[in-house]
């Protein structure tokens, strides 16, 4: 077991979010910034939609450019990640119990200005979303330059509060998919990361 997984665990259990920084090192952040831009370059992205079966393109609601690894056509560094990831669902499956079986992760790049508005990412008709992953790849991120993930945490007593996330290169954010709704705010550059869920069956 990997002991710096501890933070993000405690954190999920406590508060139904964790967050690690250097899941990836600088090196690694850069290699995937790399993949994303080829493969974008090389028209493999398309425009997010939003639902689960009725797809629909609504860029003022959401305007991030996706594309899913798929297990079959990922190149070393994106397998490198991926194999991180499954060591992960490991690590919490064997502190947690949550019991995950599977996981699905897309590259995402938002456009200077974009905005994704706040919503919760398990489906109605899907629940097997347990955990919502993002792992940012931006280099020297400031504050300043926006993009800031929010997340709308609940308490007890029926308020909530907003805790936001700076897009830090190498950072890695967990939380309850069914359970925080979240928002991306906009930025004044654009905003890579690899985002996906881990799945029960």
């Amino acid at each position: 077991m990997n002991p710096d997984y501890e933070p993000i665990i405690d954190g999920i259990l406590a508060d139904g979010y964790g967050i690690l920084d250097n899941f990836l090192s600088p090196s690694e952040v850069s290699g995937l910034a790399l993949c994303l831009r080829n493969r974008r370059e090389a028209g493999q992205f398309r425009s997010a939609g939003i639902g689960n079966q009725q797809v629909s393109i609504q860029t003022a609601i959401r305007g991030d450019e996706i594309l899913w690894l798929d297990e079959d056509t990922v190149i070393s560094e994106e397998r490198a990640f991926l194999d991180r990831i499954g060591q992960f669902v490991q690590y919490v499956n064997q502190t947690c119990y949550l019991g995950l079986r599977d996981y699905e992760f897309h590259y995402a790049l938002y456009p200077t200005g974009t905005v994704y508005k706040r919503h919760l990412d398990r489906f109605k008709s899907d629940s097997r979303r347990k955990l919502s992953v993002i792992c940012y790849l931006n280099t020297n991120w400031q504050e300043s330059d926006g993009g800031q993930l929010a997340l709308y945490v609940p308490d007890a007593d029926g308020s909530e509060q907003q805790v936001t996330v700076v897009p830090a290169g190498g950072r890695l954010v967990c939380f309850d998919s069914g359970q925080l709704e979240h928002e991306v705010f906009p930025a004044t550059r654009e905003r890579l990361s690899v985002t996906g869920w881990l799945k029960t069956a």
